[in-house]
């Protein structure tokens, strides 16, 4: 029997053709789930599924309506057993300059997205008395970071939306934690790592030296997923190689050579 397995159980995946989705769609289909893509181009979807069999389906998780027909077509092939809410978009201002159409859709997107993404397919789980959703946030979540003002207030507060839907929805049997990657490599931030100096420089300041990788961030989700994760509920794992850890090491000591 394998450490984890997913035979039989249904994983839904939001934001599924970037470079996060696919390696989640990937890990829950080589341990035996039947995936199903969510992303906001059809085709897309389609696209991403198609190399595990799974179904893919065009939605805008900010949309209410396309959000229940996507958790109705999922409930024909027997509803959702896991939930990764992964779809996100990021558009970089400072504070001082969002604009107030950048905020709100941020917000949509990152945060009701979740939300309403939850509660289409965690009306599924409470069905079956079982279920499992984890919630990809980010490091900036609690990291505050240049350009990054509105992502990060959503992030965090997805955050806490997980821990109150694990609060809520235990006594149903629905486990809810989040995944949160720090410097990660992927179609969306490949453009950061395209200057070799700006690589070194960033792998320099993790301590395990390295950029993430997609797999890392979805193999933590596998994990909470997983029955092996059964009596984790309302966590937050930040998958960043010891990033967070860090900041105190940059504060000056006198009389120390560190």
């Amino acid at each position: 029997m394998a450490w984890i397995d997913f035979t039989g159980r249904v994983a839904v995946v939001t934001g599924a053709s970037g470079g996060i989705g696919r390696a989640m769609l990937a890990g829950f289909a080589g341990l035996g789930a039947r995936v199903v893509a969510l992303d906001y181009r059809a085709d897309d979807a389609r696209e991403a599924a198609a190399p595990f069999g799974g179904l893919g389906i065009g939605c805008d998780v900010s949309d209410p309506d396309a959000v229940a027909e996507a958790a109705a077509q999922v409930a024909q092939i027997g509803g959702a057993d896991v939930l990764i809410n992964n779809a996100g978009i990021l558009r970089p201002a400072p504070l001082s300059e969002v604009t107030p159409a950048d905020w709100q859709a941020m917000l949509q997107v990152n945060l009701s997205g979740c939300l309403l993404s939850a509660q289409a397919f965690g009306a599924q789980m409470v069905a079956k008395g079982r279920g499992a959703l984890v919630h990809v946030a980010s490091i900036s979540a609690s990291q505050p970071q240049p350009f990054s003002g509105a992502y990060s207030a959503g992030k965090a507060a997805v955050a806490m939306l997980s821990r109150q839907l694990a609060f809520e929805w235990g006594p149903s049997g629905i486990r809810s934690n989040t995944v949160s990657p720090g410097l990660v490599l992927t179609p969306l931030s490949q453009d950061f790592y395209a200057d070799p100096s700006v690589r070194r420089a960033r792998e320099a300041i993790v301590p395990l030296r390295r950029i993430g990788t997609a797999e890392d961030m979805a193999d933590a989700a596998l994990f909470l997923a997983s029955d092996r994760a059964g009596y984790v509920n309302g966590q937050e794992i930040v998958v960043d190689g010891g990033l967070a850890q860090t900041i105190m090491g940059r504060v000056p000591r006198p009389g120390y050579d560190g």
